[in-house]
């Protein structure tokens, strides 16, 4: 499943990061500067490229100390309470997701299996705990995993 930027959709992800979109030829770019100069970034949203030999989403992320991407991205689900924008690419039974922070941060969970989404948090190592508990909130737009292959 592909996922295509909409107007709509650049008014959801700049109300939750307070900044407003630049639009800059085939990418939107979101620069989300903090008062405190370590915890800045640029988030950047191609819509519709080619990647590879088919066209897909992606998103990219740089900081002072990294260059992060997402690719296929398949949604996204904003939370205003949180601050935070969680861009999702899945792959049959594995999530991977990009989070963007208001004030700077940004966290990558890459390959993280679904059924840890709704398992029992208390049950689980606190370093798989931390992802899922991320992702969780992006269950709801996730695919039935019976309508897509696992790779």
């Amino acid at each position: 499943m592909s996922f295509k930027l909409i107007k709509e959709n650049l008014a959801e992800i700049s109300g939750v990061l307070g900044v407003e979109p630049k639009i800059l030829g085939n990418n939107i770019r979101f620069e989300v500067n903090h008062h405190d100069e370590t915890r800045k970034l640029t988030l950047e949203i191609y819509s519709d490229i080619p990647i590879g030999d088919v066209n897909g989403t992606l998103v990219s992320v740089y900081t002072a100390n990294s260059h992060l991407q997402l690719h296929f991205v398949t949604g996204f689900v904003v939370s205003e309470m949180c601050e935070e924008v969680t861009f999702v690419a899945e792959s049959g039974k594995k999530v991977s997701g990009l989070i963007i922070e208001k004030l700077g941060g940004c966290s990558l969970f890459c390959n993280v299996d679904r059924a840890v989404l709704s398992g029992d948090f208390t049950q689980m190592a606190p370093e798989v705990m931390m992802s899922s508990i991320a992702l969780s909130l992006t269950e709801h737009i996730l695919q039935n995993p019976s309508e897509e292959k696992e790779d």
